[in-house]
């Protein structure tokens, strides 16, 4: 679902992306679009930053207070650093400054299709004396703070929200930075290696399991 107020964006983005046979549903009020994204029935939300009656980040916040984590990629004229960061601590997931070509578009809608899904996953995660808390972005150990960059969370997250199963570094490389390697390796292990010293050093024992030849994997219980 897009949710954009201009006629002509919207008309460009629901006719350009039907046309390449995505099944796509319009709203142009921010209310209108927020009711609608509660019943979780789309696979991406693009939403515009700029909106009547609530924008953008409010929509996002709204959602995610509820848990709904329906993708989204927010949409935006507003393109400097803390305009995007502020945009991706908000709950988007991507990020894209108008004006922008449908090609960009749709293959930012096909990497996030790519990630593992996290629907109706909950909104606090824990593994031990581990919490991960969805919404704030932040990781405590036994109650301390971890001081973790944002790559070294979205990798927990995924462990998290996948334990009990492997996730490959394919996997990690797709949906943490947003890249197709054919060898991840190089790029996920050191991080993998910092994001494990940095909750060892808190005391916890390293919940991380490295699978040879697959990738890394938390256990379920």
């Amino acid at each position: 679902m897009i949710i954009e107020d201009d006629g002509r964006t919207r008309e460009f983005v629901s006719d350009g992306l039907g046309a390449r046979g995505h099944e796509v549903a319009a709203e142009r009020d921010g209310r209108a679009g927020l009711l609608r994204a509660c019943d979780r029935s789309f696979d991406v939300l693009v939403i515009d930053r700029m909106l009547p009656s609530l924008g953008g980040l409010e929509i996002l916040r709204a959602l995610r207070t509820a848990s709904i984590d329906t993708p989204a990629i927010l949409l935006t004229a507003l393109g400097g650093l803390a305009d995007r960061v502020e945009g991706l601590r908000g709950g988007a997931d991507d990020y894209l400054v108008k004006p922008f070509e449908l090609d960009e578009l749709e293959a930012r809608l096909e990497a996030i299709g790519r990630r593992p899904p996290t629907v109706g996953a909950a909104a606090v995660l824990r593994k031990d004396d581990i919490v991960l808390d969805r919404l704030t972005r932040k990781v405590t150990v036994d109650g301390v703070l971890a001081d973790l960059t944002g790559s070294e969370f979205a990798m927990l997250e995924m462990l998290m929200l996948n334990a009990g199963q492997a996730v490959t570094k394919a996997m990690l490389v797709e949906g943490v930075f947003d890249l197709h390697l054919s060898a991840p390796g190089p790029l996920i292990e050191p991080h993998m290696s910092r994001l494990r010293a940095k909750l060892v050093r808190l005391g916890a024992v390293d919940p991380i399991r490295t699978l040879r030849g697959v990738g890394y994997a938390i256990a379920a219980h």
